[in-house]
């Protein structure tokens, strides 16, 4: 009988096992990458375009098309078509990134060759009725000013743009913004910008279905995925403290623009920033949550885009306790900088984060995320498997090296909100 008293023995493992797709280059120049997996008999197909906010002339068209490309075509109101996903079980999600937009498609197998053609007239035929678009600028209006009494949102729009200035990546729509987006812009941005970069298909699926998704993606626009170009010239980092008077709580955003993917000290700060507030026993969480009581949740991450990366930090606490927060992340910061960080806590933090890594492909949807990112960023194939490579073999001087080259307090932007 088993002991429940007795903890399973630990087996420590750096293999990472990642699906390997077949790749297909269809007439038109578009590269499509199929994945096959799973015992549910459904399907996700993936078109990627080269339409995100780095494209932008007037900030919100990217969010606005992909809101807007599915609410009228030639022949079909929103409503048709949304009966028309809704008859086979289908599900469409359309979202617009910094870099990229991206056209989802759930559906069940079986359903492929009946949704496929509804699909190929949103992408081909959508005509942005002024009606839909008047509806849902109302609706980002409204959420527009729920958002300015959040203080996350608010914090975290003045963090960016202090971050990335001009930069698209800094942009965030205002309810001017709004206002001026017209039917016209979306058609243009449309016009100029959705260039299909690559096809990806995962899911339990037949060749006979990989053709029918081929068939449809050759009638699409097709344009290669653009050079990574890092930019080097940014703001000078900041500090504002803009004060709510009716809040109870500040949140605060600290952080700056650091490097991309490619560079090869990106996975070394990567771990280190992971050391620092990237899960429950990291630096940030034991002394400011647990040792002094001054937050429920705060965190340090790396948000990579492909042109640069985003250093940030964020918690809520009290108002009465803003700068002591502020001083403390400091401490820290110094200290992982001046002071080796231990074996055993470094051995934690590298066992949580292979083993999150390596549960992060648990299911097909999951092995094909990756292989999207590795693709879209112009990774090796065995990215990975490196990555994981690398960290395990990183030192306690390794980690104090980083730190001292990429926590440099005064390069650090902050931004409080409260």
């Amino acid at each position: 009988m088993l002991n429940r008293q007795i903890a399973p023995p630990f087996t420590r493992s750096t293999y990472f096992h990642l699906l390997t797709p077949e790749k297909f280059i269809l007439a038109n120049g578009l590269p499509v990458y199929a994945m096959r997996g799973g015992e549910q008999e459904v399907m996700r197909i993936e078109w990627i375009f080269n339409a995100g906010k780095i494209n932008e002339t007037k900030v919100g068209l990217a969010h606005f098309t992909a809101n807007q490309i599915d609410k009228g075509t030639q022949q079909k109101s929103s409503l048709e078509i949304a009966d028309g996903l809704e008859t086979y079980g289908a599900h469409v999600e359309i979202s617009a990134g910094n870099d990229f937009t991206t056209f989802t498609l759930y559906v069940l197998t079986q359903y492929l060759p009946n949704v496929l053609p509804l699909l190929n007239e949103l992408l081909q035929e959508a005509v942005f009725p002024e009606k839909e678009l008047s509806l849902a600028k109302d609706i980002a209006l409204q959420q527009y000013r729920i958002n300015l009494e959040k203080t996350a949102y608010l914090a975290g729009k003045y963090f960016r743009k202090s971050v990335f200035g001009q930069h698209p990546y800094g942009n965030e729509i205002s309810d001017e913004d709004i206002a001026q987006i017209q039917p016209e812009d979306l058609k243009n941005f449309k016009e100029n910008f959705y260039y299909a970069t690559c096809v990806f298909v995962s899911g339990k699926f037949s060749a006979a279905d990989v053709n029918l998704i081929c068939k449809l993606s050759e009638n699409l626009r097709y344009k290669p995925l653009p050079g990574i170009e890092e930019k080097s010239t940014w703001p000078s980092p900041d500090k504002q403290y803009i004060e709510k008077e009716k809040s109870v709580q500040t949140t605060i955003r600290m952080g700056t623009h650091t490097i991309n993917r490619k560079h090869p000290d990106f996975i070394p700060l990567m771990f280190t920033t992971h050391v620092l507030g990237g899960y429950f026993g990291s630096r940030l969480m034991k002394n400011i949550r647990e040792e002094k009581g001054l937050t429920y949740g705060i965190f340090g991450v790396l948000q990579p885009y492909r042109q640069q990366t985003l250093l940030t930090i964020g918690a809520d606490v009290n108002k009465e306790n803003r700068l002591v927060t502020i001083d403390e992340i400091h401490k820290e910061l110094t200290r992982l900088k001046t002071e080796s960080i231990s074996n055993s806590e470094l051995e934690n933090a590298r066992n949580y984060f292979i083993g999150s890594l390596q549960s992060e492909v648990a299911t097909v949807f999951s092995n094909s995320d990756k292989v999207k990112s590795i693709i879209l960023n112009q990774m090796p194939d065995h990215y990975y498997q490196d990555m994981i490579n690398r960290i395990d073999k990183l030192t306690p001087d390794l980690i104090q090296e980083t730190a001292s080259k990429y926590y440099d307090i005064k390069t650090l932007t902050t931004v409080s909100v409260g």
